[in-house]
């Protein structure tokens, strides 16, 4: 037992070394993971888009402004004049908290009912409205401790001096937030991984060389492989929404026929990608571990758990060319916000042109010898 052990463990280590693929990836693989991903998937949320709506124009409210400006937590998008403009910000997805300080607030803190501030929060991302609001309210309170004896007295009524509102997620609930994004791994996991394994099985099995004598073209066969998965992406999509109105009571505010547009698009691109990667890989284990590496990438980076304005800026850059990001985007807008084509119209041109690159790379891709 002890000499078929080691012949079998040098038979291993030899196939290993000699594998084009598998050495190179046994050393990329880890090297992304432990340097690079642990700085993206940062839990701690920063940069938070704050709009301050600044109406008292005091010592205060500028000492308060600048407390904001002072911390890691907040990036002050806007100043804007009035509440109304805040708002456009906010549901055109350039801010996530507004601050209104009304007028007259300073001299309010010295009665014994003073004015209340006004926190308005995108609570689409459930969690960041949340630490939003939390890391807020404590500025907030060591800025008004910090005024001294002017306001010692009303310590005991300082939670009734602010007033909060949460838009689009009003129960803050954080599945309303993740099952949109779910959706989209079950169609990563089902229309980008099957495909690639589909493929590397037949080359291994032998029996795509039966294809490879016929006169089938390149581009008949990718869409043969493609067209089964997108339909089987939509009917899982299908199931899916209903079982998250059936379980969850969630249901899309916006036009269905938008996320099935998006979905189609998502699905050739998923696919297409599937496609490639097995183009390129000879073995149905070389596949498994490149869609493994997309499928954590995408989980980290597209903004399904991290939201991506917490990342950092390089990493940012990187998110632009990750296709199941404008698929999440589209998804919780239709569904939390009742998002129109117009206004998701850029996240469909630019998965639009993944999918039309992506399908032709697919098709190119294929050695078929005759």
């Amino acid at each position: 037992m002890g000499n078929t052990l080691i012949y079998l463990l040098e038979k291993e280590i030899k196939q290993f070394v000699r594998d084009p693929f598998l050495p190179k990836l046994a050393l990329f693989f880890p090297v992304m993971v432990i340097l690079i991903l642990p700085l993206v998937a940062d839990l701690d949320f920063k940069n938070i888009s704050i709009c301050i709506v600044d109406n008292d124009n005091s010592t205060f409210s500028r000492r308060l402004i600048a407390s904001v400006q002072n911390t890691s937590y907040f990036r002050v998008h806007d100043f804007p004049s009035n509440y109304k403009a805040a708002l456009n910000d906010i549901e055109q997805n350039e801010a996530d908290l507004i601050l209104e300080i009304p007028a007259d607030y300073e001299k309010s803190l010295t009665r014994q009912h003073p004015q209340k501030l006004s926190i308005t929060a995108n609570a689409v991302n459930a969690q960041k409205g949340n630490a939003g609001i939390n890391y807020l309210m404590q500025i907030i309170q060591k800025t008004i401790k910090e005024n001294g004896s002017q306001v010692s007295s009303m310590n005991s009524a300082y939670p009734e001096m602010i007033t909060i509102r949460n838009f689009y997620n009003e129960t803050l609930n954080f599945r309303f937030f993740m099952i949109p994004a779910l959706m989209a791994m079950l169609i990563i996991l089902l229309c980008g991984f099957l495909p690639a394994l589909n493929i590397v099985k037949e080359k291994e099995n032998g029996t795509i060389e039966q294809i490879n004598v016929t006169p089938i073209n390149k581009l008949t066969f990718t869409f043969a492989k493609l067209i089964p998965y997108w339909l089987m992406g939509l009917l899982v999509l299908t199931i899916a929404m209903l079982i998250a109105y059936w379980v969850y009571g969630l249901a899309p505010i916006g036009n269905i026929g938008i996320i099935y547009g998006i979905a189609l698009l998502f699905i050739l691109t998923m696919s297409s990608i599937g496609l490639i990667v097995s183009n390129y890989s000879s073995t149905m284990q070389q596949t498994a571990f490149v869609m493994f590496f997309f499928i954590i990438t995408s989980i980290l980076m597209s903004g399904l758990f991290t939201p991506i304005e917490s990342m950092p800026g390089w990493a940012q850059t990187i998110t632009n060319f990750i296709p199941p990001r404008y698929f999440i985007e589209v998804m919780r807008g239709v569904y939390l916000k009742g998002c129109t084509f117009p206004d998701v119209s850029i996240q469909f041109l630019k998965l639009g042109i993944f999918a039309i690159i992506l399908m032709a790379w697919a098709a190119l891709s294929y050695k078929k010898q005759l």
